[in-house]
Order: structure tokens, then C-alpha cells, then sequence
């Protein structure tokens, strides 16, 4: 039986919301590290997970999720919130996840306030990722191991003693009880080499009804990208889609007719372990662009799949890690409105409404 707490997204309700946003008048535009053993870093109080002050030594810091046993049949969303030992403001220049057994993805936010919670507890999906006032997300891993490294001369800002969040969606899908754990491990960039502050952001399309035993293609959607975008380099993006996903692929496009260039076109995509796609130098964003997206299944069940977060839902995302920062995003386009819509959060007067449909 899945666990109650589970994040299930209204497609239909969704695509109201972003209608909404449209005609009410709000512009969506404008708006390595050390991997170490499972037995982690030990604090001085001996609390599992945060790293004891040192550093975790030449300038890593990392920090547990778990350990954890997980029942057969078990989906949820469960966080933890600890404090890194930095005593000082520190850029990080790469971040390295490690995802345990029946993990489906990990997202690591910085938050700016909130008190520890050491041990996993049942959290609302994606939360803050629409209140810059409360946190943003660093990063999302849906590999089993996987490091992300940043640019020469690009970092992440950290606050002493930086409050993390990781974020661990799960499901044991197998007739054994699991025992779960996942970490991240941020490995500081020094002081003289930082020259730009990185950023993140989700891209998206709620439009999801793939019916029993059929194949779907969703889009070419295309986002247009917000005006205080423009100028941004991405330097690196990965798909996201559930077990019925085949492909997704991101251009870059001058407008929907417009096939543009590749940014995200892995030769062989792997739902469960998506590729990330570096590219160097990074893809510098035009004023006027936008993203042009796509993404296609094969649901092979006896029942029609629609957009959740659950694994047995669908998902059409990519996120990108680009530079220099403008801030977080999370942005949606949908069809299922005469002219397409369009909406990016924070930034528009709607996006505390959105909230409501990540709700457990």
C-alpha cells in the first residue's frame, strides 16, 4: 500500500492555473568531492550525517539522508534539514549525490531559515521552490551516483553554517523491505577562482494522458525564456520523465516553428538514469528565444497514465544549470488553452496558487 503522503499534480487543474495567469493580466515573461563510506561524517554531538567540523577535509562538506527501511510496495516523498560546518560564507564548485536502493530522485535545497530535522521525516514535495524569501534547490540527481561539477570559476554561495534540505522521492518496488540512504557531498571552490554565482531551473509540461498499452509524444512544447533571462549561459541539462518515458530532447529555438539547435539530445535516454549534458563552452541564451521541448513514452500498463509526481505517473521536465544567476526557477507550458500558456515562478502573482497542487 503506497504511503499517504504522496504529491499528485491536477494536469487539468494546472493548465486552469496557467490560463488564469494569462488572461489576468501578470507577465510570466518578466517577471570531487570525496564519496567517503555509507557510514558518513560524524558531528561532534554524534549525529549521523553532519559533517564534524573539519571540512570532511580539503574543503568538503557532506551530509546524510537516512539510513532508513523501506516496506515492499512503499512510495514517499521524506526530507532532512541539517546544518553544514562551515564557519564562514563559502563557494562550492561541484556537487556529489549518492542515491541508495529504491531511490527515484533526490533534490538538494540551501535554505535561509528552518530548524534541523535529522532524521527522514514526510515532507511536501518541491517545497519552496516558489519562495526564493525560504530557499532554492542546488541541484536533483536521479542517478544512483552522480556529480555534478560547475564551470571553472563558477560556484554556489553557502551561508556559515548553510541550512541543506535533501529531498528524497522513493518507492521499493520490490517484495523486501530496503534500507534507503542517499548524500551530498559540496566540495568548496576557492575564493580567488570564484567569478560567477550558478543557478537552476525546471522546465515543463503538465499535458500527460497516455492511454493503456500506446505510444505518446508530447510537443514540441516551446517556453518562451523571461526577458531578465536573456544573456544566461547554460552549462548543463538532463531530462526527466517515469518507467514509461523513451526520450526528451531540448532545443534551443527562435520561436515554436523553429527547430533551433541542441541542448539536450542524448544518444540513448535512460528514464531511471537520465544523462546530464555538459556543455562546454555553454550555450549563451538569446533575447527572444525560448525553449523548444519533447518528450515521448511508451506506456506499457492496462491503465491511461497522467502528469504526477508518484512513479507511477508521468513527468515532462528537464532542469538546467546556468550562470550568472537570476534566481530559481520552476516554469510550465501547457496546450490545453487556446494559444498555449506560459508561467515562471517566483515572479509571477499566480505562483502562490500553484502551490496548492503540491500538496500531499
Amino acid at each position: 500500500m503506497l504511503a499517504s503522503r504522496l504529491l499528485r499534480f491536477s494536469s487539468v487543474g494546472l493548465a486552469a492555473l496557467l490560463a488564469a495567469a494569462c488572461s489576468g493580466g501578470s507577465d510570466s515573461g518578466d517577471d570531487e568531492s570525496s564519496g567517503g563510506d555509507d557510514s558518513g561524517s560524524m558531528g561532534d554531538d554524534g549525529d549521523p550525517g553532519n559533517d564534524d567540523g573539519s571540512g570532511g577535509g580539503d574543503g568538503t562538506f557532506r551530509i546524510e539522508w537516512g539510513p532508513l527501511m523501506v516496506e515492499p510496495g512503499v512510495e514517499d516523498t521524506q526530507c532532512v534539514v541539517k546544518r553544514l560546518s562551515n564557519d564562514r560564507p563559502i563557494k562550492i564548485g561541484s556537487i556529489h549525490n549518492e542515491l541508495g536502493t529504491a531511490s527515484h530522485h533526490l533534490i538538494v535545497y540551501r535554505l535561509t531559515e528552518g530548524e534541523e530535522i535529522p532524521e527522514p521525516q514526510p515532507c511536501r514535495p518541491f517545497a519552496d521552490v516558489l519562495d526564493l524569501s525560504k530557499g532554492a534547490p542546488l541541484t536533483v540527481t536521479q542517478k544512483a551516483d552522480e556529480l555534478i561539477q560547475l564551470p571553472d570559476g563558477v560556484g554556489m554561495s553557502l551561508e556559515p553554517g548553510q541550512l541543506i534540505r535533501i529531498e528524497l522521492h522513493f518507492i521499493n518496488a520490490t517484495d523486501e523491505a530496503q534500507e534507503l540512504r542517499a548524500s551530498s557531498t559540496f566540495t568548496e571552490l576557492p575564493d580567488e577562482e570564484f567569478q560567477q554565482e550558478a543557478d537552476f531551473m525546471f522546465v515543463g509540461n503538465p499535458d500527460i494522458s497516455i492511454e493503456p498499452h500506446s505510444a505518446f509524444t508530447l510537443g514540441p512544447s516551446f517556453l518562451p525564456v523571461p526577458d531578465d533571462l536573456a544573456g544566461i549561459n547554460i552549462f548543463a541539462v538532463t531530462g526527466h520523465e517515469h518507467r514509461w518515458g523513451t526520450n526528451v530532447s531540448v532545443d534551443l529555438a527562435n520561436g515554436p516553428d523553429d527547430e533551433g539547435t541542441a541542448l539536450y539530445a542524448p544518444e540513448s535516454f535512460s528514464w531511471d538514469e537520465p544523462e546530464t549534458v555538459y556543455h562546454d563552452p555553454p550555450v549563451s541564451i538569446p533575447a527572444g528565444s525560448g525553449f523548444r521541448f519533447t518528450c515521448d513514452w511508451m506506456n506499457d500498463s492496462d491503465e491511461t497514465v497522467e502528469f504526477g509526481e508518484s512513479a507511477t505517473n508521468e513527468m515532462c521536465f528537464f532542469w538546467a544549470y546556468y550562470y550568472p544567476s537570476q534566481g530559481s526557477r520552476m516554469c510550465f507550458h501547457t496546450d490545453r488553452v487556446e494559444g498555449g500558456a506560459n508561467l515562471c515562478c517566483p515572479g509571477n502573482d499566480f505562483c502562490d496558487n500553484l502551490g496548492g497542487f503540491l500538496d500531499p
